[in-house]
């Protein structure tokens, strides 16, 4: 779906200072009822993304550490209960353990609490993380499922770091195409909506640099985008929001001649 940037400013205004919860996220379809619900989930989870990372450091001190694993009550605090869920269960196995416990271990205890030895504090990330409508394990697996749902004839991500590439896109197609009179040598694909803000630093760090090496390529961001933002076409870079449907192969082209 795409939307103007006057429809999104007035979706992201409306967002306010509002909680990541499912009641939130009602309100919000109600007052949006155009709208498709997961590009308002899209947004929703965005904004509150910005908002947490503006105020990360402050929630990772030692004291403010100390008082959520005494507390456990992350709306309270405003931040996102997976995240709060991370940092009670790192204290607790810190306390547990006498030591540091290692990113890996506390992110499979997240993925899985029947492994925390605490059934108490098992139940409570639990709910966090089933809870937690912008963050943790299960929306991690939704956005892994719709980035890896689309196929087509193409090198993946992972053969062309296996070759050496670093900065890759999902799909090298071994056969350019032709989308809406545009050549497409490669297509990304984005499990969100494409905000201004995002968007301008997935051009610096990403679609740039895969222009410079593989050509021009397709952008599908599956929430929708700010239609404005689709403004680099003819330099290269295509914005959809679905699989396109006019695809012209070669074979195509040389047949209709």
């Amino acid at each position: 779906m795409k939307l103007s940037k006057a429809q999104y400013d007035e979706i992201a205004q409306f967002l306010g200072h509002m909680q990541p919860t499912r009641q939130s996220l009602r309100k919000l379809k109600e007052k949006f009822p155009s709208q498709s619900q997961s590009t308002l989930l899209s947004i929703f989870s965005q904004e509150y993304q910005k908002q947490i990372k503006r105020t990360h450091a402050k929630h990772h001190t030692a004291e403010a550490i100390e008082t959520y694993y005494q507390s456990k009550l992350a709306y309270e605090v405003d931040f996102a209960p997976s995240l709060m869920a991370r940092i009670v269960l790192e204290r607790f196995l810190q306390e547990k353990e006498q030591a540091i416990p290692s990113k890996t271990l506390i992110s499979s205890m997240l993925r899985d609490p029947s492994q925390i030895p605490d059934e108490v504090l098992a139940n409570q990330v639990y709910q966090c993380t089933v809870n937690d409508c912008c963050y943790g394990p299960l929306v991690d697996c939704i956005k892994h499922f719709i980035n890896s749902s689309s196929y087509f004839l193409c090198t993946a991500e992972d053969q062309l770091r296996a070759k050496g590439y670093d900065k890759t896109p999902d799909f090298i197609l071994e056969v350019p195409v032709a989308v809406e009179g545009h050549i497409i040598h490669w297509i990304e694909s984005k499990a969100s909506f494409g905000d201004e803000s995002s968007h301008q630093a997935h051009l610096q760090d990403q679609f740039w640099s895969y222009w410079n090496r593989f050509g021009p390529g397709l952008v599908i961001y599956w929430y929708g985008f700010i239609e404005e933002l689709d403004c680099h076409r003819e330099r290269g870079i295509l914005l959809k929001d679905c699989f396109p449907t006019d695809i012209v192969t070669l074979r195509h082209s040389v047949a209709q001649r």
